[in-house]
């Protein structure tokens, strides 16, 4: 349940990344268009580190990706894979340390998932939502292939404001594997 691109692994959550997924989530920066709330306390951080490393892209629900640079073995990130119902599609979702930003190892890691995705599984479609102000988020989403498909104005209510979000989809059709 890993995938490696020339920087990163992608893998399988484990105990000793609660401390480390604390620290990037706690980051004002990063946890600002999220649903969580900064700071996350260590209690939070090893239950989700626990939920994580329960889920698999082989049954519907969340399996959330570690992102590790692989020569310094540091937990960067993480990336989330929702599983549909039919096992066809997926709903895509990342957080990356604000060290990390600027480097394009999101982009790496969004790649290598998207190309399992649709390679290695066969899903039909991927799709994925951000916050409408987060211009990075949606960069990336563009970057990498995603359409976007529409605009929900004040969608969501998150953090005491109502939030705008886009809505942004990849068919297997559309998708072009690249190196990493």
């Amino acid at each position: 349940m890993s995938l490696h691109t020339p920087r990163l692994t992608l893998r399988r959550f484990r105990e000793e990344d609660a401390a480390a997924l604390a620290a990037y989530r706690s980051e004002p920066d990063v946890a600002h268009y999220q649903s969580w709330t900064a700071p996350v306390a260590p209690e939070t951080a090893w239950a989700w580190v626990r939920d994580f490393a329960a889920g698999s892209l082989e049954r519907p629900g969340w399996f959330q990706y570690a992102v590790e640079l692989t020569a310094e073995r540091r937990l960067i990130g993480d990336i989330g894979v929702r599983m549909h119902e039919n096992l066809r599609q997926a709903e895509l979702g990342f957080t990356l340390a604000g060290a990390a930003h600027g480097r394009g190892y999101a982009t790496e890691a969004v790649r290598a998932v998207l190309d399992d995705l649709f390679e290695a599984r066969g899903l039909h479609r991927v799709s994925a939502e951000c916050d409408a102000r987060n211009v990075r988020s949606a960069a990336l989403l563009e970057r990498v292939g995603f359409a976007r498909e529409g605009r929900l104005r004040q969608a969501t209510w998150m953090k005491g404001e109502w939030t705008d979000d886009l809505v942004y989809g990849l068919l297997a059709a559309d998708h072009r594997p690249k190196d990493h």
